[in-house]
């Protein structure tokens, strides 16, 4: 369905005042900005800052937020033959082969990470939404293996892939404060990959296989 004059308006609207209030995060850092300044910077009320964000790190995580269902997505749409570790896996290696800013190699991600880390708030929301992350991959794990309630695979199976998730992640994240460039730290963060796709078992790696027929 055809975006409509008024949801574009207000799309537009919110992506003004998402980068408005990015710049001044990333100038000044996160505490040290209001969200009164945020509103006179993009020329709106604060009233319509919070029609659009119900909080401050809303804000500056505005496009995070859709990493949220990312393992979910990338579990669900696994091949024929194919298991829930082994999707994530390739998935990732993908990502980080081509360089792709969806894992943060991209130039400038050091100041966004230096953001974060200057600020508490930033940190336990960052922290709450991987917590997400993992609920949201249990449940699509038990979904797709039909398990009973009680079982606890899913859950265990769920923390080790998103170990792998967070554990590149924090990598790549260290290495790009470090300075260095995107290309170097893609190819250290392909041979982490290898690395913990070794340290998982056989259990993990042959989890949720997708039926060939």
């Amino acid at each position: 369905m055809a975006e409509g004059l008024r949801e574009r308006k207000k799309r537009q609207a919110r992506q003004h005042i998402s980068d408005v209030a990015t710049g001044l995060f990333l100038e000044r850092g996160f505490d040290a900005v209001t969200i009164a300044e945020v509103a006179e910077a993009a020329d709106v009320s604060v009233n319509t800052v919070y029609n659009y964000f119900q909080a401050k790190e809303d804000l500056f995580l505005d496009r995070a937020k859709g990493s949220v269902a990312r393992l979910t997505r990338f579990v669900r749409a696994r091949d024929k033959g194919e298991s829930a570790a082994a999707a994530v896996l390739r998935e990732l290696r993908d990502e980080v082969a081509s360089v792709s800013p969806q894992v943060g190699l991209i130039e400038g991600y050091d100041r966004f990470m230096k953001v974060v880390e200057a600020a508490p708030g930033l940190r336990a929301r960052l922290w709450h939404m991987n917590q997400q992350s993992l609920v949201l991959l249990e449940e699509a794990l038990r979904e797709e293996t039909g398990a009973d309630p009680g079982d606890p695979l899913p859950s265990l199976m769920a923390g080790q892939i998103n170990w792998v998730h967070t554990t590149l992640l924090g990598l790549i994240g260290r290495e790009m404060m470090a300075g260095r460039s995107p290309d170097e730290v893609s190819r250290e963060a392909l041979g982490l990959l290898d690395d913990m796709e070794d340290l998982l078992s056989e259990k993990v790696l042959n989890y949720a296989v997708r039926a060939v027929q």
